[in-house]
Order: C-alpha cells, then sequence, then structure tokens
C-alpha cells in the first residue's frame, strides 16, 4: 500500500514538474544572495526619491514602480532555494 502511494505521489510530481528552461533559470538566479533583490528594491526606492526631489516626477514614478517586482523575485527565489521548484526532476 505505501509503494502505491510513493509512486502515486512520484507520478503526481513528474505530472506537474517544471519545464527545463525553468529549472535552468532558477537555478542561475539561485546563485544570488537575497540581499541583492533587497537591495534593487531600496535602491529603486532611493533613486526614485531623487528624482521626485530633483523635479523629474515621470522618472520618478517609473523607477518607484521597480521595488514591488524586485521584492517579489526576491521572494519567489527564497521560496525556490528553500524548498525547490520541483518536488522531482523532470527530464523530458
Amino acid at each position: 500500500m505505501r509503494n502505491q502511494t510513493q509512486q502515486r505521489d512520484r507520478q503526481e510530481a513528474l505530472d506537474h514538474a517544471e519545464g527545463a528552461m525553468t529549472h535552468s533559470v532558477e537555478y542561475q538566479m539561485a546563485k544570488m544572495p537575497s540581499d541583492v533583490w533587497l537591495g534593487a528594491a531600496l535602491g529603486s526606492i532611493g533613486l526614485a526619491l531623487y528624482l521626485k526631489l530633483s523635479g523629474k516626477r515621470e522618472d520618478s514614478l517609473f523607477i518607484g514602480q521597480w521595488a514591488a517586482p524586485f521584492l517579489l523575485i526576491g521572494v519567489y527565489m527564497k521560496l525556490v532555494k528553500i524548498g525547490g521548484s520541483d518536488r522531482v526532476r523532470h527530464n523530458p
């Protein structure tokens, strides 16, 4: 019974596995420290503030919107480092 459950779980994992490109991108990006994404977010906030104070409102808004994607990428990469993107490696 336990063996059947393990086989079913493995097959489910294979059916929902990430593609080779996703695995490759995650593998390369996981080499970067998490501080990079936090630093990029804080840097974009700082640059946006500087541009706003310099009177460049449009540029400030454009750069300021980068903080959320940087933080989101950082959270995603942290989850990949902690739990991995796949339970099993799928080679098509």
